[in-house]
């Protein structure tokens, strides 16, 4: 993954860990750095986050950006646009980079914005209150901070249907964080069917909305046809809806550790084992008491694993992979299409 995402980069011109610095070397932001700095040696999820920026070695942070900044290389400038060339950088506008940009600002937003913990739930041992309190306010202004930036930047943009696409994807993204959120708090979230065709529907709003219509969004910057922006969809829908099966099926296929990986019960694998179990055998299995203990939750995992729910969670990763790979196969053979497409067969590949 690591060297994809290096041989993408050097495609678009510049490593995408510069992608935001314009924004994080700004006084506002170097301001909310140095509050940030008193939750060190908390256990505020805040300080996690701000961590996995700077040493996140998977360079998973900036995939969204990257993949806008190649769709748009790949798609190159549409005949109505031919006279603006000369505002290109490496095959891509100026206003597709700062789309790229927009991008990762509201994903940042939104990653900080999901560290605020809730008061109520705490116990004693998770740490002084007056921290954890202190910790949630600095979320939430920083989050909003980033969401505001890119908001003055997308406004900049000075293109009505990009800011109807992007606004539209802030909006997903609330609304499938909001549900996530909903459901972890309740203590009977699990008598509640999912099913994955659900489950694809949750996983849209929050994950693969904002890639998908961003994609778009470049296309239409570009003034690419209706058929373009809808290839340009289509990729960036599969190829994040490949990555977070990719993402939920790594505690169930690493072959390097033998300790249990801790998962979710509403990951893709969970879920399609639970289909293929029976929900009354599922529920029963993970009510059985103590359910919390850990020996109970690597039975658990071992049970996922002996099903049917891994290989057809594979089997679903790929099948989302082959179809963002289909999108690509409408723009012309380049280097930047064939980095997307490396893109893609590095998350759906498995041990």
């Amino acid at each position: 993954w690591s060297q994809v995402v290096s041989e993408a980069e050097k495609i678009v011109g510049y490593p995408t860990s510069f992608m935001s610095l314009r924004c994080l070397l700004s006084d506002e932001l170097s301001n909310i750095a140095m509050q940030v700095r008193k939750l060190v040696g908390t256990k505020h999820p805040l300080l996690d986050t701000a961590r996995g920026f700077v040493y996140d070695s998977r360079n998973n942070l900036q995939m969204r950006g990257l993949v806008v900044l190649l769709i748009s290389k790949a798609a190159g400038p549409s005949a109505a646009e031919l006279s603006f060339q000369h505002d290109m950088v490496s095959g891509i506008y100026s206003s597709q980079r700062s789309l790229a940009e927009i991008t990762e600002l509201i994903h940042t937003a939104f990653l900080v914005h999901r560290g605020i913990v809730n008061i109520g739930e705490l116990k004693s041992c998770d740490g002084p209150l007056k921290d954890m309190q202190f910790g949630n306010k600095m979320a939430v202004l920083s989050g909003d901070f980033l969401l505001a930036n890119a908001c003055t930047s997308l406004a900049q943009l000075q293109n009505t249907k990009v800011v109807e696409l992007i606004s539209s994807a802030i909006g997903d993204l609330v609304q499938g964080i909001y549900y996530e959120n909903s459901k972890s708090s309740e203590e009977n979230c699990l008598t509640d069917d999912i099913g994955i065709s659900r489950w694809k529907e949750q996983v849209f709003l929050s994950h693969s909305a904002l890639l998908a219509k961003s994609c778009q969004a470049a296309m239409e910057l570009a003034k690419h046809s209706a058929e373009i922006q809808d290839m340009a969809f289509q990729y960036g829908k599969h190829m994040s809806m490949s990555h977070k099966l990719h993402s939920d099926l790594q505690p169930f296929v690493r072959e390097s550790s033998s300790d249990t990986i801790a998962f979710s019960l509403n990951s893709a694998p969970a879920i399609l084992h639970q289909e293929f179990r029976g929900r009354e055998a599922w529920l029963k299995q993970i009510r059985e008491p103590p359910h919390r203990c850990a020996c109970v939750f690597q039975q658990l995992q071992e049970a996922i694993k002996a099903g049917k729910g891994v290989t057809s969670a594979i089997d679903l990763c790929r099948c989302h992979g082959n179809r963002a790979l289909a999108a690509l196969e409408r723009f012309p053979p380049s280097e930047a299409r064939d980095a997307l497409a490396n893109i893609v067969y590095a998350v759906t590949r498995f041990p």
